[in-house]
């Protein structure tokens, strides 16, 4: 358990700054509100999300299942999405700078990360129980 959670956070440090990076660059670069920014940022950093979990954390392999994995995992980034929306557009309001908008995003996710964890872990990523033999 511990090595997962390891490897999730890992994974956690690989894909935040590239979803940090990718909201800066569609709101500041390209001037696009924070709530599209943030929605874009999200949706490209979980597809490698997904597939490092999947794989390196859990190391699920073989068919991949969109009604059982694929979907719950974009329901959970959604609700991440949700939460980090709400808590960028309020400090949007708030602070012109960038920084703030950054770290509401960052906090959004981080309100949701070992909840996460667990729904992956117990749930979406368990492995099948084995079914004692019979006597």
């Amino acid at each position: 358990m511990l090595q997962k959670l390891f490897k999730y956070g890992a994974v956690s440090l690989v894909v935040t700054p590239f979803s940090l990076i990718l909201l800066t660059i569609f709101f500041n670069v390209f001037g696009w509100s924070e709530l599209v920014s943030n929605l874009l940022a999200v949706s490209i950093s979980s597809i490698p999300s997904y597939v490092l979990n999947r794989a390196w954390v859990w190391k699920k392999d073989g068919v991949i299942s969109m009604r059982y994995e694929v979907v719950p995992f974009w329901l959970m980034a959604v609700l991440g999405l949700i939460v980090s929306t709400a808590l960028v557009a309020w400090a949007s309001e708030r602070f012109d700078f960038v920084g703030a908008v950054q770290l509401a995003n960052l906090s959004g996710f981080l309100l949701l990360w070992f909840a996460k964890f667990l729904v992956l872990d117990r749930i979406l990523f368990a492995k099948p129980r084995e079914e004692p033999e019979p006597a």
